[in-house]
């Protein structure tokens, strides 16, 4: 969603990829061709899946967990970049069935397990990774904003609730000296991440950046780690 475009024009973006017979049931990023599920966010519609990808700081030889993953490419990308054990975790199912799609696809299957849940429900309370990550959907809308569709939920955060949720429940499935990292851009309300950071007993770390040219203007997307305090 760009700085012009209102809840209601992002609503009609999401509802023709569910159902729009015109796109592709493949793309190409980071070199890669992809699948795509009809009723998934598609990687392509805006940089943010390419930059997050390329930006993330994966941790070789280690285990690494993806909330929201989508279509899979961060998930994909991070044991195709040395990571041990990828977990990928997505509320939407379709989304589930598009990344074990793409893991499958890319010959990932003996590192990367893809889950149904809503943010780290399906997890064990005993497993610890050494890089979280979310993409997350940074664009606020207030707590009463209908998710009216799978889709909705890639894009909007209603309140800021999911990443509040994401902050909250990490501490228990970082490893010691694990790294939690939120992937964002400059239309993220940075005032409310660092209130629900300092609740959660965290500070943010501005990590990296990346200005892209959008379709309708220049994007920076952010990668933010956060710290115990």
């Amino acid at each position: 969603m760009t700085a012009e475009e209102s809840p209601e024009a992002v609503a009609r973006a999401l509802q023709h990829a569910l159902v729009g017979d015109d796109l592709p049931d493949s793309f190409t990023l980071l070199g890669r061709e992809w699948s795509l599920h009809r009723g998934v966010f598609p990687s392509t519609l805006s940089a943010a899946t390419e930059v997050m990808a390329s930006m993330v700081p994966y941790p070789k030889g280690g285990s690494f967990l993806e909330v929201g993953c989508g279509t899979g490419v961060i998930a994909v990308t991070a044991a195709l970049h040395g990571c041990a054990f990828v977990t990928a975790l997505d509320i939407n199912e379709k989304a589930v069935a598009n990344t074990a799609a793409n893991v499958e696809r890319h010959g990932v299957s003996d590192r990367v397990r893809v889950l149904h849940s809503d943010m780290y429900a399906a997890l064990e309370p005993t497993e610890r990774f050494d890089t979280i990550f979310w993409n997350v959907p940074w664009t606020y809308v207030e707590e009463d904003f209908p998710l009216s569709t799978d889709l909705h939920s890639a894009v909007f955060d209603p309140g800021y609730q999911g990443q509040a949720r994401y902050l909250a429940g990490a501490a228990e499935h970082l490893a010691d000296g694990g790294r939690l990292l939120l992937g964002t851009a400059d239309l993220g309300d940075r005032e409310r991440l660092d209130a629900l950071a300092e609740e959660a007993g965290m500070r943010v770390e501005l990590l990296d950046r990346v200005r892209r040219i959008e379709e309708v203007r220049v994007m920076e997307y952010r990668m933010f780690e956060l710290h115990a305090k």
